[in-house]
């Protein structure tokens, strides 16, 4: 008995703990319809966040490249596209790096905040964050 009520409070504790980071899957919604549009893997590497699409849900998108895109990420595929990146943590904030909307192709500098378990809180901005854009994304099931 004590076993496996220590084990439901670990994993209980682990599950807490995951649900407590900006890492793993969030979906994206179009600002448009309301619609999650994508799926997104925010992933660490040297001590940094990165994210990339990992999944289009439209499928009639699911080919669509990044034709407004400059330098290297012209014409790529979206899907496997890398749009965070660089994003060093200050205190519960990931900022420092930038974010491409693959659908102007345009990239801006931004931060991210979880600001609940399963809600993150993306700010794309050019110059200052005062002249930008917030969007919300929710973790993915």
């Amino acid at each position: 008995m004590k076993k496996t009520f220590l084990t439901l409070v670990l994993l209980l504790v682990c599950i807490s703990i995951n649900a407590q980071t900006i890492f793993g899957k969030w979906n994206s919604t179009n600002d448009d319809t309301g619609e999650v549009d994508s799926v997104i893997e925010v992933y660490k590497k040297n001590g940094k966040a990165y994210a990339k699409v990992i999944e289009i849900k439209d499928a009639n998108r699911q080919n669509a490249v990044c034709n407004l895109c400059e330098g290297s990420n012209k014409n790529k595929p979206i899907l496997g596209l890398n749009i965070l990146t660089g994003l060093q943590q200050d205190d519960d904030e990931w900022s420092g790096g930038t974010i491409l909307d693959p659908r102007n192709g345009k990239t801006y500098k931004c931060y991210i905040q979880l600001v609940a378990p399963n809600k993150l809180k993306l700010r794309g901005y050019l110059g200052v964050s005062l002249f930008g854009k917030t969007a919300y994304w929710t973790r993915a099931k």
